[in-house]
């Protein structure tokens, strides 16, 4: 069976698991293409540094990292007889190392607004279909993976799955950068006990309470960490902004001349990116185009335009209550009473004042449910090996609603 030699001349330090090694030429160059450099210019976690100070780590990182796990994931599959040929293993960390690519600013938080609610997972393959047509194919094995058109599912199940490598790394990468140490898992036991069986991925029963607290620390970091409140409001605000200075372009009030940075992105033909033109200028934002646009609408003459990038800029976000139930029409209004007192502030309480909901699934009990294998060679759901937990309520999505509202409504 061949095996690729590691290329001894490129390393990449890491803070989390020392120096990661790049194993081919072709993996090497998608790595310094420009489309994967401006990876290192986009936060992993959004605005989450409003929270957490440390969790300034980027897509780049978490993107090395996450094929780094993939080697291992491999070689430990690979000492279990598991035949993966030379081609397969380099399409696999190929297809890990670009699962990200189609993230833009700040990551999740302008999706809705700059992608026109186009998810980044399939501005990902977009972006790894214009890549193999520039490295002439050469991809083609690495797309089949992530779209799992491949036969071997597990190579799949690999890049996308109950337990992946992504998750993997951004779990244990999250709680290192932020100080949560809940999140902080046995990356390395999980991965020792990672098999293939019919094709599937699945993990021997001996490490099964090392995924009992990957679930569950994944379950804690959602609500801690990426949903945390402030950060929620901070991302919506973030949108709010966008969607404002969008509102006062279609109103003919804000001129948008052919060289601004949201131009193409704001053009009607750009919606889903069929507009090759707007994909390739959104290739080129990062998040410190975001806060160019935020420094200049800080002087803007609109009142809301120029709040909401203030609140961003100078971190006076507002207030935010989060609980189990729905608020009400009444709850709602009581808030945008208070703003309407001030004439000016007659047409515009949405940007200030705003309802919506959350939601966090840990697991999910379908065909990509996380499989043992236990030591006579049966397969079984996990929720059979572990019956002290409630995997229906693992398996039920928690929602919870959220309401937010000026601090000090005099000031705007």
């Amino acid at each position: 069976m061949a095996t690729l030699a590691h290329r001894k001349n490129t390393l990449f330090n890491d803070p989390i698991y020392g120096f990661i090694a790049i194993e081919t030429d072709l993996i090497l160059q998608l790595i310094n293409h420009p489309y994967f450099q401006r990876l290192r210019r986009i936060s992993q976690m959004g605005l989450s540094s409003l929270v957490y100070p440390g969790a300034h780590h980027t897509r780049f990182e978490h993107a090395l990292g996450a094929m780094f796990v993939m080697q291992k994931a491999i070689e430990v599959l690979i000492g279990k007889g598991v035949k993966i040929g030379a081609k397969e293993r380099e399409a696999m960390q190929i297809a890990i190392l670009l699962h990200d690519i189609g993230h833009g600013p700040f990551s999740h938080a302008t999706e809705e607004s700059l992608l026109h609610g186009v998810h980044h997972e399939t501005i990902s393959f977009q972006i790894i279909t214009l890549l193999n047509e520039r490295f002439e194919g050469q991809l083609d094995l690495a797309i089949q993976i992530f779209n799992g058109e491949y036969p071997r599912k597990f190579m799949h199940q690999l890049v996308s799955g109950q337990i992946d490598v992504d998750r993997l790394d951004y779990l244990k990468r999250d709680s290192f950068y932020t100080g949560v140490t809940e999140g902080n898992i046995n990356t390395n036991r999980i991965l020792a006990t990672m098999n293939v069986k019919d094709d599937q991925l699945v993990f021997e029963v001996k490490g099964v309470h090392s995924l009992e607290k990957f679930l569950l620390a994944r379950r804690l970091m959602y609500w801690q960490v990426y949903l945390h409140k402030t950060s929620l409001a901070s991302e919506i605000i973030l949108v709010k902004t966008i969607q404002r200075f969008k509102q006062l372009v279609e109103q003919n009030i804000e001129p948008l001349e052919e060289d601004h940075l949201l131009y193409p992105l704001l053009q009607k033909n750009a919606e889903n990116f069929i507009d090759k033109k707007a994909l390739l200028h959104y290739l080129n934002l990062d998040d410190t185009d975001i806060i160019h646009l935020l420094k200049t609408w800080i002087q803007h003459t609109d009142l809301v335009l120029k709040s909401l990038s203030s609140q961003l800029l100078n971190r006076d976000l507002p207030n935010i209550k989060i609980r189990d139930t729905p608020f009400t029409k009444v709850d709602l209004a009581e808030k945008k009473i208070k703003l309407a007192k001030q004439k000016r502030h007659k047409d515009i309480s949405s940007y200030f004042v705003f309802d919506g909901s959350i939601s966090n699934q840990t697991y999910t009990s379908d065909e990509s449910q996380i499989l043992i294998l236990d030591k006579n060679g049966a397969i079984y759901p996990i929720a059979n090996a572990i019956t002290y937990l409630d995997f229906k309520q693992f398996s039920t999505p928690v929602t919870k609603h959220y309401l937010c509202y000026p601090k000090r409504f005099n000031s705007l």
